[in-house]
C-alpha cells in the first residue's frame, strides 16, 4: 500500500476507528449539501428524532434544478421549487449556512465553496455529488457520497470508507498553446480508461500540473471521477495559499500564518510509496473531443473515430454502441462535425477564467445561425466578475444567450435540456447517453474555448485556428 503521500497523511489525520471488516470510520471537515440529495437525509434525521452533530461544518447552496432563464419565485417548476423550498427549511431548522440565489454567493456547489475560501489543504471534503473531487486541488481529500452517507455525515460527521490505493499520473513538460486542462484531463481518461482508478485516488503531479492555475487544476481533479477514481488530488503550492488568501472563509491574521505553516507540511514527500505510477507527455496533448457515450472515448481534433479492430477487446462492445448511438462511422474525422447546441458551463468548466477564454475566442465573431448557444456561469460571483469585465456584452454580441447560474444543462435537471438527435458542444463532464435532457441526444465534450470556436463555424473546429490569427 501507498506510503507518506498526501491522501495517507489526511486519511491518517481523520481516521477515528477502523470498523469490523475493515473499513475505517473518517472525520468530514466540511459538508457541502444542495438540493437533489439532502432531503431524504434530512428526511432520516427527522424519522429518528437526530439534530446535525456540527451544522458549523455543513453548508448549503442551491444548483442542480435552479432554472437558468428566469429565477423568480416561486419557480415554474412546481418539483424544482418545492426542493429548494424543502433545503431552505431544513437549513434554517438545523442552524445550516445557505448561500440561497440572490446572497451573492449561490451558484455551483463545486465553484462556490473554492471562490469563498471554504476548500482548504488538509481537509476530509464531502458532498452528495460525484464531482466533489473537485477540491481535491487544492490538497484536500474529497469524496462524493450517496444520500445515505449524507445522511451519516449529518448525524454523526464521519463516513465509513474503505482507504484507496494511490495512483501518481506525472504529466512531462507543458501543454501547448490552445491545448487547456479539460483537454488534457479527457487524454488522461482515453489513455488509462473509464474504469482504470477504480479503488484508487489519483495524484496529479509534474511539471504540466503545477503549471496550471488553480482554476484549471480544479478542471483535472473534478473529472477524475469520469475515470473510474473515487478522489483525485494535487499537493498544495504557493498558487493555492494565493488563491485562498482574503477569501471570505479564509483564515486572518495570526490564524492565517498558523494555517499556512500548517498547510506545507501537507504534500507526498519525495520519498512517498505509490500503489502505481502512470507517466505522460503533456506537450503531446491536442485539443480533444469525446466522440461516444464515455468521457473514457476521445480523440485529438485531427484524429479519426477509431476502427473497431484498433480497439481492445473490451473496449469494443461499447464502441459498437457509440457508432450507432452518436452516428459516427469508424474512420471518420471528428473535425467538421455539425453541432446544433453549445453549451458553456459546469461545475468542470464554469469558472472565470473559463468565461474568459470562450469569450476571447467570440469576440468580434458571431454565432452560426444554425446553432443555439448559451452560457451559464458557475455561480453568482463568477457573473458579476464576468459582466465587470464586459465578458456578458461579448457572449451576447456573439449571439449567445447570457444564463443565471446553476447546473443548466450538464444534467438537465431543469428546463435546459437537447430535443431530439441534436448534437450538443459542451463543456461539461458527461456524455452519457441522455445526459443532457433528451434520450436521443448526443453530446461532445470539449474544453469552453473549442464550445466558443464550434458555435462560430456550426461544427467541431479547431480552437487554435482562432487564437493563432
Amino acid at each position: 500500500m501507498s506510503q507518506d503521500t498526501l491522501f495517507d497523511k489526511v486519511w491518517d489525520l481523520h481516521k477515528v476507528s477502523s470498523l469490523p471488516g475493515g473499513s475505517d470510520q473518517i472525520f468530514i471537515g466540511l459538508h457541502l449539501i444542495h438540493e437533489v440529495t439532502s432531503p431524504q437525509a434530512f428526511g432520516a434525521l427527522k424519522d429518528k428524532k437526530l439534530k446535525v452533530k456540527f451544522p458549523n461544518r455543513t453548508v448549503a447552496t442551491v444548483d442542480h434544478i435552479v432554472p437558468t432563464d428566469n429565477q423568480s419565485r416561486p419557480f415554474k417548476d412546481n418539483l424544482a421549487e418545492r426542493m429548494i423550498s424543502t433545503l431552505e427549511k431544513n437549513c434554517l431548522q438545523h442552524k445550516i449556512k445557505f448561500f440561497n440565489i440572490g446572497s451573492g454567493s449561490q451558484g455551483i456547489v463545486h465553484v462556490v465553496a473554492p471562490e469563498l475560501g471554504l476548500t482548504q489543504p488538509g481537509m476530509t471534503i464531502a458532498c452528495g455529488d460525484s464531482h466533489t473531487s473537485t477540491h481535491g486541488a487544492f490538497g484536500s481529500i474529497a469524496f462524493g457520497i450517496g444520500t445515505s452517507q449524507v445522511r451519516d455525515v449529518l448525524a454523526t460527521q464521519t463516513i465509513a470508507m474503505n482507504k484507496l490505493k494511490v495512483r501518481q499520473i506525472w504529466c512531462e513538460k507543458k501543454l501547448s498553446h490552445g491545448v487547456y486542462a479539460k483537454d488534457l484531463v479527457l487524454h488522461i481518461i482515453n489513455e488509462l480508461g473509464v474504469k482504470a482508478g477504480v479503488g484508487f485516488a489519483y495524484e496529479f503531479a509534474g511539471p504540466a500540473i503545477e503549471a496550471l492555475s488553480m482554476e484549471e487544476r480544479m478542471t483535472i481533479c473534478n473529472m477524475s471521477i469520469e475515470g473510474g477514481a473515487r478522489c483525485g488530488y494535487i499537493n498544495p503550492d504557493e498558487k493555492t495559499f494565493s488563491y485562498i488568501k482574503n477569501k471570505l472563509c479564509a483564515p486572518k491574521n495570526e490564524h492565517w500564518d498558523e494555517a499556512l505553516l500548517w498547510w506545507k507540511s501537507l504534500k507526498s514527500d519525495e520519498s512517498s510509496i505509490y500503489d502505481d505510477v502512470i507517466k505522460l507527455d503533456a506537450s503531446k496533448v491536442n485539443p480533444t473531443v469525446t466522440w461516444g457515450i464515455t468521457p473514457g472515448q476521445s480523440i485529438g481534433i485531427n484524429q479519426k473515430v477509431p476502427l473497431l479492430s484498433d480497439l481492445s477487446p473490451n473496449d469494443q462492445l461499447i464502441a459498437e454502441e457509440a457508432y450507432e448511438y452518436m452516428g459516427f462511422k469508424p474512420g471518420q474525422s471528428i473535425k467538421d462535425t455539425p453541432v446544433d447546441v453549445c453549451f458553456i458551463g459546469s461545475c468542470t468548466n464554469g469558472r472565470i477564467s473559463d468565461l474568459r477564454v470562450a469569450a476571447k475566442v467570440l469576440k468580434d465573431k458571431k454565432v452560426s445561425n444554425r446553432v443555439k448557444a448559451f452560457v451559464v456561469p458557475g455561480s453568482e460571483k463568477v457573473a458579476n466578475e464576468a459582466k465587470q469585465e464586459g465578458l456578458d456584452k461579448i457572449f451576447k454580441d456573439s449571439g449567445f444567450q447570457w444564463r443565471e447560474p446553476g447546473c443548466s444543462m450538464c444534467l438537465a435537471m431543469n428546463s435546459d435540456k437537447l430535443l431530439g438527435n441534436q448534437v450538443s458542444a459542451s463543456s461539461s463532464n458527461r456524455n452519457f447517453k441522455g445526459r443532457q435532457g433528451s434520450p436521443n441526444g448526443r453530446t461532445l465534450l470539449m474544453s469552453p474555448a473549442m464550445v466558443a470556436a464550434a458555435a462560430i463555424n456550426g461544427k467541431v473546429s479547431d480552437v487554435r485556428e482562432f487564437i493563432n490569427l
